[in-house]
């Protein structure tokens, strides 16, 4: 990597630290800077990004836990379906052609920043589900944001944290369980990224320290302001992210 690169992806991390610290989203934004202009290739970049969250999460676990902020009954459910599909969807992934596979990491990350912006209507009021009801129905997302993150690369949260919030779920209990998502969806997927060969490992260094120093901040404003404005920047952000990576691939 050349000055300019080591310059841009250190405030891109710094800046995706602070957008998971206040709302659980924004790591899709590394992927294109990975791919330019830092020059990985599409799994290379994907793969790098993904092994980062495991660092970030556990950091945004323990400091929403100091802060009495993790409702653990959120998280057990849907860490337990990303421990699965988060392998299964970073094999998927192995498969695929670069262009095609940016295609389609795009396309998701449209999507899942429009549900952002725009929610759907709240299936059920929390308190009328029946707790093995809002377990399986935990479980599904986590399934759904593991093999999204996988997949990806953009970390389960993008893909939780909409969900969570249609479902009528508290956003800052929301983005508490997104930390702790992102361990579990980092592990599982790297675990078949490493045997691909797949993570970068001085990307990941650089990523890893600003995403950090990013994270503490980001914390403290997710306590202390409301998420929405930031989480509707950074859904901003990842569709301009999505739009840039389809343009390249087609």
């Amino acid at each position: 990597m050349d000055s300019g690169s080591v310059v841009l992806l250190a405030g891109v991390a710094l800046t995706v630290g602070v957008f998971i610290g206040t709302s659980g989203i924004g790591g899709v934004l590394l992927i294109p800077v990975l791919v330019h202009p830092v020059g990985l290739s599409v799994h290379h970049a994907v793969a790098t990004a993904l092994a980062s969250f495991l660092f970030i999460g556990s950091a945004g676990t323990w400091l929403f836990a100091r802060r009495g902020s993790l409702e653990w009954q959120l998280i057990w459910p849907v860490c337990a379906g990303a421990a699965f599909a988060g392998y299964i969807g970073a094999r998927f992934a192995a498969q695929i052609e670069a262009r095609p596979l940016a295609l389609v990491i795009g396309l998701l990350i449209i999507g899942a920043s429009v549900l952002i912006l725009r929610p759907p209507p709240v299936l059920a009021p929390r308190g009328v589900r029946a707790p093995r009801r809002e377990r399986l129905v935990l479980g599904g997302v986590g399934l759904t944001a593991g093999f999204g993150s996988g997949l990806s690369g953009a970390g389960g949260p993008i893909f939780s944290v909409p969900l969570m919030i249609a479902l009528g779920f508290p956003p800052l209990a929301t983005v508490g369980a997104a930390q702790g998502l992102q361990i579990v969806a980092a592990l599982s997927g790297s675990a078949a990224n490493l045997q691909a060969g797949a993570i970068n490992a001085h990307a990941l260094a650089l990523i890893v320290v600003f995403q950090l120093a990013g994270l503490v901040a980001g914390v403290r404003l997710a306590h202390a302001l409301s998420s929405a404005a930031l989480r509707q920047v950074a859904a901003w952000l990842c569709v301009g992210a999505g739009v840039l990576m389809v343009f390249r691939a087609v």
